[in-house]
């Protein structure tokens, strides 16, 4: 199966859901080619970037996971080709 990279976007405006959003992302582990997490403690959130190497169906699946979280905002960006 074809796999694409992708960037997810997630910006964490309630620290209340950190524990579900991490448990979200474990149950994806072996697609995350690596994650990269920001403070941001003047307007109090977080910016977390993950990279993702997974066919369609899975970015699509986690990143909806993720936007049911309510706290949230979470945007997906997806690499033109699928080498």
């Amino acid at each position: 199966m074809d796999t694409r990279i992708a960037l997810i976007g997630i910006i964490v405006e309630n620290e209340e859901v950190t524990e579900k959003l991490n448990s979200t992302l474990h149950e994806y582990r072996k697609y995350i080619v690596g994650r990269m997490g920001i403070p941001y403690h003047q307007k109090n959130v977080c910016i977390i970037s993950v990279v993702i190497d997974a066919t369609n169906d899975v970015i699509s699946s986690l990143s909806g996971k993720l936007g049911m979280i309510n706290g949230i905002n979470v945007k997906t960006i997806y690499s033109k080709t699928g080498k």
